[in-house]
Order: structure tokens, then sequence, then C-alpha cells
């Protein structure tokens, strides 16, 4: 694997070694650019045993996906460290940004991929953290099939509306659904929907989970009551992992996550978001594709940056024209101006 001069200015840092990091820097060390990621070695999805609903890779384990990942990039001279950054600032008069990493490293590069993905805030309920990623679960579509016909709960949360939505869609999978509303109120017509979906509604708030052998046995209420199940399913309050982005001045969207268009390029010129730290409901094929497409915008991105660089080598004077600045815009998607 290539390691970088300290005085080398990089085409690109990817922080967030993921599947949206890995597949952007596989694009970009494909299209031989200088790239370095920086990963810290904690993925969101290491309590799951295994990930679905990625063609070729379903079943897989999430580390070996990415274990593979890494391995395919060093084919392409892409470098990869394990490290936390804990700065990225601008270059100064020069385009590019400086990022500095816990180990002492400082890194100079033209752009920059976040992929830094997001933490899942979880009901402090006795046993859910516990068993997060094993019988507590978030999402259908990555775990349900496994456990089809089997004991469902459904915890109500401060995400009501996907908590309902979780109740409804596993009915899919079995046909003992039983919704926990905890501190939920529901409406009556919320209860006659359940009703007629055939899920259970068990009244009370939620004290705790029973385990055996760090496997769901049963959900207990406040009562006393024991509910067997074995998963349960908790929607979430997700936490975006930006402070870098925000730190930078990236503008947000409505919802609260950073803002990027649809090549995943943020309001700030030269930086770029993908994954979970820009879209909370990206899943790993997502993600991995959410990568690639950044990494072309930020390699078109820095083909227009060379042929600038080219043009005032030959006219000292000379910079954008309209009809440049124009090129640059539609080469990333109507936000290389970065208006968002």
């Amino acid at each position: 694997m290539r390691t970088h001069t300290e005085t080398e200015i990089l085409d690109a840092v990817i922080v967030g070694g993921g599947a949206a990091g890995l597949s952007a820097a596989l694009v970009l060390g494909r299209a031989r650019r200088s790239v370095a990621v920086i990963d810290s070695g904690k993925p969101r999805n290491t309590p799951a045993a295994h990930m679905h609903g990625f063609l070729s890779r379903d079943g897989m384990a999430p580390g070996e996906l990415l274990a593979v990942g890494r391995s395919e990039l060093q084919t392409y001279g892409v470098e990869f460290k394990r490290d936390d950054v804990v700065d990225i600032s601008w270059r100064g008069i020069e385009p590019g940004f400086v990022v500095e990493l816990s180990g002492g490293t400082t890194l100079e590069t033209r752009t920059v991929l976040v992929a830094t993905g997001l933490r899942d805030s979880l009901p402090k309920i006795p046993g859910i953290q516990e068993l997060w990623g094993q019988s507590v679960l978030h999402c259908p579509y990555c775990h349900a099939y496994e456990i089809s016909d089997q004991p469902i709960g459904v915890l109500g949360g401060d995400a009501r509306e996907m908590s309902l939505h979780q109740a409804f869609l596993l009915r899919q999978w079995s046909s003992d659904v039983t919704f926990f509303p905890d501190k939920i109120s529901l409406t009556p017509d919320e209860r006659a929907r359940l009703a007629a979906r055939g899920v259970t509604v068990a009244d009370g708030s939620v004290s705790g989970l029973v385990c055996e052998k760090s496997k769901l046995k049963a959900v207990e209420l406040d009562n006393g009551q024991l509910v067997a199940r074995s998963a349960l399913f908790v929607a979430p309050r997700f936490v975006p992992n930006d402070a870098h982005l925000t730190r930078l001045g990236c503008k947000a969207s409505p919802m609260g996550f950073v803002a990027v268009d649809h090549s995943g390029a943020t309001s700030v010129p030269g930086i770029w978001g993908a994954g979970n730290v820009v879209d909370p409901r990206a899943q790993v094929i997502n993600a991995a594709a959410a990568g690639s497409t950044a990494a072309i915008a930020i390699n078109g991105y820095l083909v227009e940056q060379d042929v600038e660089s080219a043009l005032r080598s030959t006219d000292p004077e000379g910079g954008f024209s309209a009809a440049m600045e124009q090129g640059v815009c539609e080469m990333n998607g109507g936000s290389a101006l970065h208006g968002i």
C-alpha cells in the first residue's frame, strides 16, 4: 500500500472507511487519483452478525465486506490509515484543506469526502443496548426474514411514525406481532388500524427486557407482565456524525442532516458527504452507491481544477470564464458552485 509524503497535496481524503468511503476510494483510485482513507475502526453495524439486501454479498458479515474492500484498494495505491480525524480546515489562500489526525499526522488535500455515518440513540430501557443488533433490531428489510414466523415485538418511541410503520410492516414476516406503545398514546383510529392488521397491543410502560444467553426471551411491563418475544424492533433516533461538516459551514436540510445534492456535494466547495452521515435511510448497498457517485463528481471537479491550472500556466491573468463556470456546474450536477 502506498504511503504518501507529508508534503504531498492529495487529490482526496476520505473520512470514514465504511461502504460509502471504501466505494469512493475504489473509484478514485481507479481514476489514478492520490487518495487516503482515514477510518476510526468503529462501524455502526459492528453488532450485526450479517448484512442483507446487498446483491452478491447477502449474508456476509459486515467486517468481512470492509476487509475485502480494503484489500481491493491496495491494487490502486489508495492509502488506508486507522486513525481519528480531529480537524478539517481550509488551506488558506490555496484551494483545498488540511486534515489533522489524532496520531499527529497532517494531510493536505484538494477535496474531502466525509462518510462517517451516524449513531443510534436508543431508549434507556434495560436490555436494549445489550441486545442491540442481535435480537433488538431496527430494519425489517435487514433482519426480519431471519426471524420469520417467530413472536416479534415493536417498541413505540420518539420516532412515533416509524414505530407504527414497523408494526404494520412486520406482519408480512410473522402472524404474531405485538406493539408496545410504552410512552406513545394511541388514537382510536391507530388502535383500529393495528387490530385490522392483526397486531396485538400491549399497553403499559416497558420496564425492561428478559434475556437468556444473549437472546431476547420476553418484554417486561411495569405491572410485572412478561410478553414472550424472540425479537424486538426499535426505531432509534438517528444522530449524524457530522461535526466536521458543520464546523466547515455546510448547510443543513430541513430534516437536520447536512444537505447534499444528488452527487453528494455540500454547500462548501470541495466538500462531499455520502452514506448515513447525510442520509439516515441508506442501507449498505445504498451507501456504497452514494460513495461511487460522489467519487465520480469529485473527479470531475478535480478535472476542472486541473484544466484551470493549465490555463493559468499559459495565461497567468486568465481565470474561470462564464462558460467554464457553467461547465463545472454541469459536471457536478448543477451544484459545482455549491449554491444549495
